[in-house]
């Protein structure tokens, strides 16, 4: 390898971080236009995804501490997005589940994402962009990540 391409190398981590940034920039004014923050779109596609789950349950899936995340679904909840429900298995605990209302917001923001997606990778040719999400996939994998959604730090 020379060291043209030594020094292409060693950028790769700095422009996947360049682009991340750049995509969450652009996907929380997306979610903005619809009075969400991004956590508040990762909650809806989860709990989309995951009917059911408990509030512990989503706040290790989101890497925060329980109370953290109460506020959050307290918001969810006051606009109508998402019901808590009584466990049938365990009374103490209860289910969060999308409204009528969570569910088309929830379809919103899958024409959002979906629109997201296509202008971030517009630059690239069909075959290229699934080159990229399968190395993407790849790596994500290997590095533990979920795929379902970000660990919001700022709720840890």
């Amino acid at each position: 390898m020379d060291s043209l391409d030594l020094s292409r190398s060693k950028r790769t981590a700095f422009l996947l971080s360049q682009l991340g940034a750049l995509a969450s920039a652009r996907f929380a004014e997306r979610t903005r236009e619809l009075g969400l923050t991004p956590s508040d779109a990762g909650v809806l596609r989860l709990l989309g995804r995951a009917p059911g789950l408990s509030q512990r349950s989503l706040a290790d899936r989101l890497g925060a501490v329980p109370s953290r995340v109460v506020p959050l679904i307290d918001s969810l909840e006051a606009r109508g997005l998402v019901a808590r429900v009584r466990s049938s298995t365990d009374r103490r605990n209860y289910e969060l589940r999308l409204t009528a209302e969570g569910t088309k917001m929830l379809g919103q923001l899958r024409g959002i994402a979906e629109r997201h997606e296509a202008e971030l990778l517009a630059p690239l040719t069909s075959e290229q962009s699934a080159q990229l999400g399968s190395l993407l996939a790849t790596l994500a994998s290997a590095h533990a990540l979920d795929t379902d959604l970000h660990r919001d730090t700022s709720l840890g």
